[in-house]
């Protein structure tokens, strides 16, 4: 009877599922689209382009190596739908930032392109091994570059701070290695590192060398993102100016005090807690200690 019971089941879901399907299959996505938005959808192969380089250094696309490469990156990335679609409507917030630092230290625009994949452009990103916000330093080699890394304060969260730091890192590993992609390799792997396997293998370029996976694939995942973000809606990407994401308009002000409560110093400031720490995440802790008097810049709305 239990047997007879299960099958007598099993044969009325195949009957809800099978009209379930029918009904489905009935309706065409594409003469349906406008309610949700789009046209049409298919996942395809894209055509790499004819001419690809990073900070003006062409990528050699005719190396079939060097293409299998870069091509796996570009499908990772457009086909990551949240998370590419994420890089770009922060990248609208972000790089207006980043971009006028690069250019007053001499560093490639392309290089914004380096802190998409770090970090995603996220604030909060931390590797397991403790590299941190947007240009994921790790505290020692921050504090090397001059940011002030300690319990309460950390500008490796300070964008324009972090950005510099970013900027000199990088012209000392062009110095060392005389091309801005070996100097993007290095941001991954360390100039040492660089250096030493470019010695060892006898080659003296990036695309030339056998390396780790990560380091392996990390111009290429530059190049892929790069590629998608200068060209949307060419890889499926559709938008308006209105859904990016937008800058809290902002002024400065000077503290060289103690702030022993800083939801209070928001509130005095016709602000509160949550958007003073949006603005000024390099704050880590619920108070400021300045027994020194030291300057620090702090953001606030404004109004």
């Amino acid at each position: 009877m239990l047997k007879k019971g299960l099958l007598l089941l099993a044969g009325l879901s195949l009957i809800v599922l099978g009209f379930e399907l029918s009904s489905f299959s009935s309706t065409n996505p594409i003469e349906n689209s406008e309610e949700i938005g789009i046209e049409s959808y298919a996942i395809v192969s894209w055509h790499l382009p004819e001419q690809l380089d990073f900070a003006g250094e062409p990528a050699p696309l005719d190396d079939p190596d060097i293409a299998e490469r870069f091509d796996r990156e570009l499908l990772v990335n457009t086909y990551w739908h949240s998370h590419t679609f994420l890089n770009i409507k922060r990248a609208n917030k972000l790089f207006p930032i980043i971009e006028p630092i690069l250019k007053e230290n001499g560093i490639p625009n392309d290089f914004k392109y380096l802190a998409v994949i770090e970090s995603n452009l996220d604030f909060n990103a931390r590797s397991p091994a403790g590299a941190s916000s947007i240009w994921q330093f790790m505290k020692e080699t921050a504090k090397i570059y001059g940011l002030q890394v300690t319990e309460e304060i950390d500008e490796r969260y300070q964008i324009e701070k972090a950005t510099k730091a970013a900027c000199d890192y990088l012209n000392d590993a062009y110095t060392e290695l005389g091309t801005w992609t070996l100097a993007a390799a290095a941001y991954n792997a360390g100039v040492a590192k660089i250096k030493k396997l470019l010695k060892s293998q006898k080659v003296d370029t990036y695309y030339n060398l056998y390396m780790t996976t990560e380091t392996n694939r990390f111009i290429f995942r530059i190049l892929a993102v790069k590629e998608i973000l200068m060209n949307p809606k060419k890889y499926g990407f559709n938008y308006t100016e209105d859904d990016l994401y937008k800058s809290i308009k902002y002024k400065t002000i000077i503290v060289d005090t103690t702030i022993s409560d800083l939801a209070e110093f928001a509130v005095l400031n016709n602000t509160n807690y949550k958007t003073l720490k949006k603005l000024n995440p390099w704050l880590r802790t619920p108070h400021l200690t300045n027994k020194t008097g030291k300057e620090y810049e702090i953001k606030l709305p404004a109004q």
